[in-house]
């Protein structure tokens, strides 16, 4: 199996399915913020060597025991999370963490949804508890993660639903995706408090304090990331408590190891939105698994737009 980090290619052992898991040919593989500090050793105690990857689509190739309800050679789409391993040839994973294609989905697009669509339904339907005709503010709007969370918004009932972004250069874009206002991340301080019941935040940072004040009585910050790589911001609780406020984190990796039927359930679901179209997903480009090192680089710099998927070649 050959494994791509950010700056070598390398060989190992093909890995073989564990009791409740399945092993995959990876055919495509989404690229994420997250592989980039994976890649760089920014997240603390991964077992070496590690191949990153945490989402992707291709075929079963093989069925360990107990795993039930998929078949060798099915297409399937596939969350790697807690194993990593997409940018290989051949990844393991939880049986309860992958789905079959929905028909008309093809398998590129299929790669890009496992992880940033999953999130977007799990965290504002089940963590947030959006309420049909509520406000959504949504940072980092045009990137992979954030462009499904304003479009899950409006599939939920979302009555406004407002982007931000970091550059004028990406206000059109995240109109494009459909958001009813967009920001720039360096007016976010001026605009007036007590606007949104859901803010979605993956970047964190400073901006972070502010989002809890552009929350109205019972609004929920949804911490959903550290794009920003900025240390722990801390929030009064005090102000919580006299706001009615709430901060709510949600992390895709450890729900997923504690509770993969109900992640497995949400991925299907995903599935089925994108495929219907009622959820878009932006792939701005499918490119070699060799082209990594420079896909994650540009994620690391915050210069990306939509989504960009790895293909392997067999």
């Amino acid at each position: 199996m050959k494994g791509q980090g950010l700056s070598n290619i390398g060989d190992a052992p093909d890995p073989v399915p564990a009791v409740g898991q399945v092993s995959l040919n990876i055919h495509f593989a989404g690229a994420n913020y997250v592989e980039a500090l994976f890649s760089e050793g920014l997240v603390p105690d991964l077992p070496l060597p590690w191949v990153p990857g945490i989402e992707a689509s291709g075929t079963i190739r093989e069925l360990g025991e107990g795993a039930e309800g998929l078949a060798i050679g099915q297409e399937v789409a596939a969350l790697t999370i807690n194993g990593g391993g997409a940018y290989g040839q051949v990844a393991v994973t939880n049986a309860h963490l992958v789905a079959p294609l929905p028909e008309g989905l093809d398998m590129a697009t299929a790669a890009a949804v496992p992880s940033n669509t999953t999130t977007a339904l799990i965290a504002l339907e089940r963590v947030a508890r959006l309420v049909k005709g509520e406000s959504v503010l949504v940072q980092a709007a045009t990137g992979g993660l954030g462009s499904q969370f304003g479009q899950v918004a409006k599939y939920l009932g979302a009555d406004r639903v407002v982007g931000v972004v970091g550059s004028e250069e990406k206000r059109q874009a995240a109109l494009d995706l459909g958001y009813d206002e967009v920001w720039l991340r360096d007016d976010l301080a001026q605009q007036s408090a007590g606007q949104f019941d859901v803010i979605a935040d993956p970047v964190s940072g400073p901006a972070r304090a502010v989002c809890v004040d552009l929350l109205r009585l019972g609004g929920r910050l949804l911490a959903v990331g550290d794009a920003a790589q900025a240390g722990d911001q801390q929030i009064s609780s005090n102000a919580l408590w006299f706001g009615g406020k709430g901060v709510l984190g949600f992390n895709l990796g450890a729900y997923s190891a504690t509770k993969p039927e109900v992640v497995g359930d949400y991925l299907r679901r995903a599935l089925d939105l994108v495929a219907q179209g009622t959820v878009k997903v932006h792939i701005a480009d499918v490119v070699p698994i060799q082209s990594a090192p420079t896909v994650l680089t540009s994620l690391r710099n915050g210069s990306t737009v939509g989504k960009t998927v790895f293909q392997h070649e067999f």
